[in-house]
């Protein structure tokens, strides 16, 4: 039996790869069948049963690269490991992202937290910038881990710019790490609450989620993996493209950060917003702004955060008087 399919809307080397590397991928769980590839048509010749097989894996394929920027050969082994089903891949509404380690649901608690969500899964690289308590990086690291639990991505990796809050990191007791863990605790925390303990302790152990402070970016490249970048308002502009040039095939990229609460000595030197501006416009980047309202934290919160913010604004009125 023979079998033409034709490719409409989209260029085919965005399937097929360069030098044919996706479609041959592709075509090798499929011994049985002669694929001829001639422009935007695909020739299958075979039995019509991996014909009609062919045709659903392909679709998805297809489907994907509406959903992606790029596709590898990672995606294929996913079409065929029966990871692609879009259910896994897309969430509307106040869907579950995913159950915490108490049985609990953890789920969008409005609307811009929705608009995280679904940046998530339209773009490869997200910023979340907006004030204390507003859920951006339990949100982002609540997808990194349904994420890593529907085998989209290998990894989870979690970084901070390793930068004082008014304290000296270099006074705590113990080594390096040890020195480090209290400063990079809230990721713990949020991980803890999605990941059962010994489970989450076996992923630290093999290096499927990895906590470290930003210099340890440096030189990596991050493939197949969840990266998010928290507490971004302490970076500076070279920091910020470093960090984001580590983008490797099939990853994600969250950057989360609150420009209101910049522990740099110049706070002109935080890169965050200005990173933004220059990306802003580029296909696979979103930008997600929070505002005092989204806080989801102890009702106070909201009138601590709108007090200081207040006070800041009259003490900048009086400095530009």
């Amino acid at each position: 039996m023979k079998k033409t399919i034709t490719l409409e809307a989209i260029d085919p080397i965005e399937l097929y790869g360069a030098g044919n590397k996706i479609l041959t991928e592709f075509c090798s769980y499929f011994p049985h069948l002669k694929v001829v590839a001639r422009g935007n048509e695909l020739i299958l010749e075979g039995r019509e049963s991996d014909i009609a097989e062919f045709q659903i894996r392909f679709g998805e394929l297809v489907e994907r690269r509406h959903r992606k920027m790029n596709l590898t050969v990672y995606d294929v082994e996913d079409i065929f490991d029966g990871t692609s089903s879009p259910d896994k891949f897309r969430l509307t509404g106040d869907a579950v992202i995913v159950h915490g380690t108490d049985g609990k649901p953890i789920r969008a608690r409005n609307k811009t937290q929705e608009e995280l969500v679904k940046a998530y899964f339209d773009n490869d690289l997200v910023f979340a910038v907006g004030p204390a308590g507003t859920g951006k990086t339990y949100i982002a690291i609540a997808l990194a881990v349904r994420a890593l639990k529907n085998r989209e991505i290998k990894r989870i990796i979690l970084t901070r710019p390793a930068v004082e809050a008014g304290e000296r990191l270099g006074f705590l007791p113990g080594d390096l790490k040890d020195k480090l863990d209290p400063y990079l605790q809230p990721l713990y925390d949020a991980l803890e609450d999605m990941i059962p303990s010994r489970k989450l302790n076996e992923f630290m152990a093999d290096g499927t989620i990895q906590i470290a402070p930003l210099a340890y970016m440096r030189g990596r490249t991050l493939d197949r993996a969840c990266v998010i970048l928290d507490e971004a308002q302490n970076t500076n502009l070279g920091q910020l493209k470093m960090f984001l040039t580590r983008m490797g095939t099939s990853a994600k990229f969250i950057v989360t950060g609150d420009a209101t609460q910049i522990d740099l000595p110049r706070k002109s030197d935080s890169g965050l917003l200005t990173g933004i501006q220059l990306l802003k416009g580029l296909k696979g980047v979103a930008a997600i702004t929070f505002r005092n309202e989204d806080i989801v934290r102890h009702p106070l919160v909201t009138k601590i955060v709108k007090a200081f913010d207040e006070e800041e604004n009259r003490a900048r009125n009086f400095e530009d008087a």
